[in-house]
């Protein structure tokens, strides 16, 4: 029997041991930096982020747990600078009395303000406290240098469907914190759909699972049937079913309506998918590729208003930051368009292969650093020149002209540009 009977299933099936965990295994085995630091007691201070439901606070209570010593959890959103200085003294104390160190384990840790994470700089410096901070933003981003600095980061990826099948198998089977103790027939379909529309998160995918668990009456036999419709039901988010094949169809045509200009059916394609449960943020990062893919030097300011939608959308949430979606839907469709981009990283990628060593010429090389020739041509400093000077940067033998600029948009003001300075 478990402890808390009235815990969501995702929190009862959390694992407590690293051999329990699922996913990851770049950064779980037994060779990992991790792992090796677990077995010495040498884990400093780190930082997990990725998406949600990937067990970063799960890894890092696991690894704390694991080691001789004690931790304080805080989160970050409902936690201030008092909180901090409390942990810290208790720290000071127990290491003093008893030598043992103190890890302040703090969830959502991107949201601390710099006045908050400057106040436990000084206890990570000198190893009062180990700082283990958990988030799903990208700390060199969303968190002070200072911080950041001073962490190991690990960055953890969305769980395949074959991981999110595992935890769901092995929560129908396990009677002390799972369901094993109901009589259940989860059919393969049923299972492939959750780990499918889970979108990488287990969290999601357990909690479908206890749902379609729970509200599904017994058949004759006692047996708790669960098939893709009952699963299709009872996903979070799911307005109508779509199998994963249809997914990738619905994602291909809302890509392909944005690069052929179609702003109805680029609209259409992508709040179809929004209805069918697909995370927003596929669709805004589908846009940031091809703002560079399919508009690039056309019309520049169309990556930079992508990025900030999907911010925007990330602050505000839905419903309103459909809007924000839509906006970014329209302005991608009804972009001028150019694959130049995408067609001079594909010659340079293909020139540097194809070349061998690559060598630097003399003049553009780094003084600062030891170097036995020297250039008798001088580099030329082109605000000098009026901001242009003719010079050679490519190395020899390298011809250039991988960037080829269209007419389209923007770009043709470009083009003229570098007419003017190419020979």
């Amino acid at each position: 029997m478990q402890k808390n009977s009235n815990a969501p299933l995702a929190e009862k099936m959390r694992p407590t041991k690293l051999e329990d965990f699922i996913g990851q295994d770049e950064i779980t085995r037994s060779d990992s930096v991790i792992n090796r630091a677990i077995k010495a007691d040498r884990l400093g201070s780190c930082i997990f982020y990725g998406p949600p439901g990937i067990g970063k606070t799960t890894l890092a209570v696991i690894a704390i747990n694991s080691t001789k010593s004690e931790h304080v959890r805080l989160n970050a959103v409902s936690s201030g600078v008092a909180d901090a200085k409390r942990v810290i003294d208790e720290a000071k104390q127990r290491l003093k009395m008893y030598g043992k160190k103190t890890y302040l384990l703090l969830d959502e840790c991107h949201r601390w303000s710099k006045a908050q994470s400057d106040s436990v700089l000084a206890a990570i410096e000198d190893g009062t406290i180990i700082f283990i901070g958990t988030t799903t933003e990208n700390p060199n981003l969303s968190m002070t240098r200072a911080i950041v600095s001073r962490c190991r980061i690990f960055e953890l990826k969305a769980l395949t469907k074959e991981d999110i099948k595992l935890g769901i198998r092995r929560a129908v089977v396990d009677k002390e914190r799972g369901l094993g103790n109901y009589k259940i027939d989860l059919s393969d379909e049923a299972a492939d759909f959750f780990s499918f529309a889970a979108s990488g998160d287990l969290r999601n995918a357990l909690n479908g699972l206890e749902l379609a668990v729970l509200s599904t009456t017994p058949n004759k036999n006692g047996v708790i049937e669960i098939d893709l419709n009952v699963a299709t039901s009872s996903m979070r988010k799911k307005s109508f079913s779509i199998s994963e094949s249809n997914f990738f169809d619905m994602l291909s045509a809302f890509c392909k309506s944005l690069r052929g200009s179609d702003v109805d059916a680029a609209l259409y394609w992508g709040f179809a998918l929004l209805e069918a449960g697909c995370d927003p943020l596929i669709l805004f990062r589908r846009m940031i590729a091809h703002a560079s893919e399919d508009i690039g030097m056309a019309d520049s300011r169309v990556l930079q208003f992508v990025v900030s939608s999907m911010d925007a959308f990330k602050n505000v949430g839905l419903p309103e930051g459909e809007l924000g979606l839509a906006h970014a839907i329209i302005f991608v469709a009804s972009a001028k368009k150019s694959c130049a981009v995408v067609e001079a990283r594909a010659r340079v990628k293909a020139a540097i292969k194809n070349n061998g060593e690559i060598y630097v010429p003399l003049h553009l090389r780094n003084n600062d650093y030891s170097t036995f020739e020297k250039s008798e041509t001088p580099y030329l400093y082109p605000h000098d020149y009026g901001g242009y000077v003719e010079q050679q940067y490519l190395p020899d033998g390298i011809e250039g002209d991988f960037y080829v600029p269209s007419e389209n948009g923007d770009e043709k003001f470009v083009k003229e540009f570098l007419k003017k300075i190419r020979k």
